[in-house]
């Protein structure tokens, strides 16, 4: 089998899109709301916002499958020294990534260093580099039916944490949840995350647990589309068994809603049941009927995800830090999106317009053949 065969593009394809949407349902333009799908559910609910992240998780477990089968030839201590030196590696960045600039503006116009103490310390690469973390410690030191009973222990046991731990009558709220106090007690308010009107952080400590389960179902899908090709037998098992766990998920919701911001049980259930389900229909499409003319545009984002990630994050901050008196954010949406559509689709259209400008720097290195891995 070749490279390109083992590396199965539909998977590359799946990341890809995953760090496409995610770009997009990041970056709206401002003056307008949102249309509602590009939103994330208020508390409880679900919409197709919600299910960028946890498939991005879902990528990470795809690419372990294959990258995990080089530990194989290593021992303990060069094992473990790649996967904790992978783990900090992601996790400074995100971190620093909260703190850049690493100064700002006083009211004067003076140049002050931005205090650490207000430093958000955990996120979405922090939640990816613990997750990875985990989830490959389990993988490759316990055997793939202990994992699997880890991870449903993981499910039921937060369930049973929400439930039973938070504060009384108030235990799936915002600030009633058990996570919120974790969080509260051991990172402080300063440190958590404030986009909510309070100090409540969605990548907080304990909704960490559940997500690992996400990486872990990637690792199997990806792991078992390696051992059973990509013939209709194994899309039909995976459609299969997207359908049972969005049964699962279903019946779940009636007892424990889906909440993206908690990460509750029943969510990790319907986002790995539709991803299944994605990545069935990308087998099918890419590998068996050979549709791939329009597969290209999504591998460029999967070549260099991290590396993307940050600059979507990071790239407009640059601009109002090196142009502090443009507002060139409140210029560009008011005078160009829009000018040309005004509400919700001028909001897409910028959304589409940073995405694809995102883009242009992966295609660009990957012209360049430079991938950079962490």
């Amino acid at each position: 089998m070749n490279q390109k065969s083992e590396r199965f593009l539909s998977l590359d394809v799946f990341r890809g899109m995953a760090l496409c949407f995610m770009i997009i349902v990041n970056t709206p333009g401002g003056g307008a709301t949102p249309f509602a799908m590009l939103e994330h559910a208020a508390w409880h609910g679900f919409t197709p916002t919600d299910l960028v992240f946890p498939s991005f998780l879902f990528a990470v477990g795809n690419a372990m499958s294959f990258s995990m089968k080089k530990f194989n030839g290593m021992d303990n201590s060069q094992v473990l020294l790649k996967i904790f030196k992978r783990v900090f590696l992601i996790f400074i960045i995100g971190y620093l990534m909260y703190w850049f600039p690493f100064f700002k503006y006083d009211a004067q116009g003076h140049i002050m260093v931005s205090p650490i103490a207000n430093t958000r310390i955990f996120g979405v690469l922090q939640r990816i580099a613990l997750c990875f973390g985990i989830a490959s410690l389990m993988i490759h030191y316990l055997s793939s039916k202990t994992v699997i009973w880890l991870s449903v222990i993981f499910l039921l046991g937060y369930w049973a944490l929400l439930l039973f731990c938070g504060q009384q009558g108030s235990e799936l709220t915002m600030t009633g949840n058990v996570g919120y106090f974790i969080d509260k007690y051991l990172l402080g308010e300063s440190h958590m995350y404030h986009g909510e009107g309070v100090a409540f952080d969605p990548e907080g400590i304990l909704s960490t647990i559940p997500s690992i389960v996400n990486v872990v179902i990637g690792y199997f899908a990806g792991k078992f589309i390696q051992e059973k090709g990509k013939g209709y037998e194994t899309i039909a098992k995976l459609l299969f068994a997207g359908c049972l766990l969005l049964l699962i998920a279903l019946s779940w919701n009636l007892i424990l809603p889906f909440n993206k911001k908690i990460w509750t049980s029943s969510f990790v259930m319907l986002t790995c049941g539709i991803d299944l389900l994605v990545i069935g229909s990308l087998i099918f499409l890419i590998e068996v009927k050979q549709y791939t003319w329009w597969t290209n545009f999504f591998v460029v984002f999967g070549k260099n995800p991290l590396f993307i990630y940050i600059v979507a994050d990071m790239l407009m901050q640059l601009i109002d830090l090196l142009f502090p008196n443009a507002h060139f954010y409140d210029w560009i949406n008011g005078n160009v999106f829009q000018a040309i559509a005004p509400g919700p689709v001028g909001s897409l259209l910028f959304a589409i317009g940073y995405m694809l400008t995102c883009w242009l720097v992966g295609y660009i290195l990957d012209k360049r053949k430079i991938y950079i891995r962490v």
